[in-house]
């Protein structure tokens, strides 16, 4: 593509140097520009791409994009207000706006995003739509699965994933919307059609700064919703969370809105519900028709998410009644409540949470079994938020009958510094600490007798640990595995 057409979206405060240039390739990482490439330097909160500017024209960048004056001598210069949104442009431009092409879901919230989005893709291909999917678990396009990068990718990644949808034939894609990529940018110049809401809870205050500025960019996705180009957009908001009545009452006027909870106000509202060890059911109430719904997910929070799955799937025009129908077998999904096979008269799950909202939700629903006793595993990320901290010990010593503090992903933090923080949250001495996550692990199965409930939580389907300058393989469900393994069933018996 010609330079001079692809930069025409750019509010551009000066130009030096010819545009008659082909553009092979748009770059924002040094590392990765060949000739012909357009680079573009973005502020991160390690690196400043203007550092690596004339790194990037000694690989033979035609053209750099940046937000300062004199970017290089050797090269076509355009200077912008902001590079990360002329990145987005950029790439919706290079890419001939795939988004467009495509029925666009977007899902944002805390909580229950990644379940949300696998369903909704479950019940768009159940109904003959090719959907990818991109997400924290893993981005699928076509017949591909890719390993995730991050939860939202880079504005850059994310037109070439939509490009990629587009060219394997698929009608529709899912994406998971980050408030970090909402509040840098990333989904701009996306043209979405469903934009859902699941709810609001305390996480990422260490970049957010505050619950407001949290909030205001999750409703960044609305706003987007409201102003792109494509006429049938609709919005899907749980009406039961405090900050989905403040988006409806933000947008309800400007969006056609489906709102979903299990309160008397929502529009696809779910009562009677049953949760078992095996699934639960409720009963779905919408305006037209009442069903029963079976899902094999266990656990309130899944009802939720299954809700805004349903009503998501009804927005882009899937007949409800198919979609119940196709809930009944709906897949599990990596490392949210994911049982490990244990053979054993006790139960072993994984899950990701790593709030205390989230361990509320989930500590809440092994309870709802009926278990002799839940023994929770957990800990906290490092270089994170870390006022959550205290209030996951919290849950965990309200809830658990006994836990074990652990190490989630340390980062560049003393792993034991963590611990303490959490310990701060308990007031009773039910609890232990071990640092060292495969031996709490392997502890809590050895604590295990029957009719107890083993519950790891934080890691869910990631299959690595971070430290401060090392990353190991580690996954949560196979050390599980193994520790079943090494258990002998006697074992299982004794309790501590």
């Amino acid at each position: 593509m010609e330079l001079a057409d692809l930069i025409q979206r750019l509010t551009a405060v000066s130009i030096h140097g010819p545009l008659d240039r082909e553009i092979t390739a748009v770059r924002y990482d040094s590392r990765r520009v060949a000739p012909g490439n357009l680079f573009v330097a973005v502020r991160g909160a390690c690196f400043d791409g203007h550092s690596f500017i004339e790194q990037a024209v000694d690989k033979g960048a035609s053209a750099v994009v940046g937000e300062q004056p004199g970017l290089s001598q050797r090269a076509t210069t355009i200077v912008v207000p902001d590079s990360r949104e002329a990145l987005a442009r950029l790439a919706a431009t290079f890419y001939g706006d795939p988004s467009r092409k495509l029925k666009v879901i977007g899902v944002t919230g805390t909580n229950g995003k990644s379940t949300t989005t696998f369903l909704i893709k479950h019940l768009l291909e159940r109904a003959n739509q090719a959907t990818g999917l991109i997400g924290t678990v893993q981005y699928e396009v076509g017949q591909r699965v890719l390993p995730a990068q991050r939860t939202t990718p880079e504005s850059l990644d994310l037109q070439e994933l939509l490009s990629q949808c587009v060219e394997a034939g698929c009608r529709n894609v899912v994406i998971e919307v980050s408030s970090h990529a909402l509040s840098q940018g990333r989904a701009k110049e996306i043209a979405f059609d469903v934009g859902a809401f699941t709810n609001l809870t305390q996480d990422h205050l260490d970049f957010h700064q505050g619950m407001k500025s949290y909030f205001e960019a999750k409703a960044h996705l609305f706003e987007s919703l409201r102003d792109n180009p494509k006429k049938e957009k609709v919005a899907v908001i749980n009406i039961d969370d405090p900050y989905g009545q403040q988006l409806v009452a933000r947008f309800g006027r400007d969006l056609p809105t489906i709102t979903y909870g299990m309160g008397a106000r929502a529009e696809f509202r779910a009562s009677n519900f049953k949760v078992e060890m095996n699934g639960s059911s409720y009963q779905l109430d919408t305006k037209e028709k009442s069903y029963l719904v079976r899902l094999p997910l266990i656990g309130r929070f899944n009802i939720y998410n299954s809700l805004a799955a349903l009503a998501a799937a009804h927005a882009i025009g899937v007949d409800t009644r198919t979609s119940v129908s196709a809930l009944a077998k709906a897949p599990q999904i990596p490392g949210r409540l994911e049982a490990v096979p244990a053979r054993r008269q006790f139960q072993v799950f994984v899950d990701y949470a790593h709030t205390d909202d989230a361990l509320l939700n989930v500590v809440k629903t092994c309870r709802d079994l009926r278990p002799s006793r839940l023994i929770l595993v957990f800990g906290c990320g490092g270089n994170r938020d870390t006022a959550k901290r205290p209030l996951m010990g919290a849950v965990a010593d309200q809830y658990a009958d006994y836990a074990i503090i652990t190490s989630d992903n340390p980062r560049k933090e003393d792993p034991e510094a963590i611990v303490r923080d959490i310990e701060a949250g308990f007031k009773h001495k039910n609890y232990e600490k071990i640092v060292d996550r495969k031996k709490a692990i392997s502890r809590a199965i050895a604590l295990a007798q029957p009719k107890d409930i083993v519950l790891i939580a934080g890691k869910g389907h990631e299959k690595y640990q971070e430290f401060s300058d090392h990353t190991i393989p580690f996954d949560d469900v196979e050390v599980a595995a193994r520790a079943l393994e090494e258990h002998p069933v006697e074992l299982s018996r004794h309790g501590s």
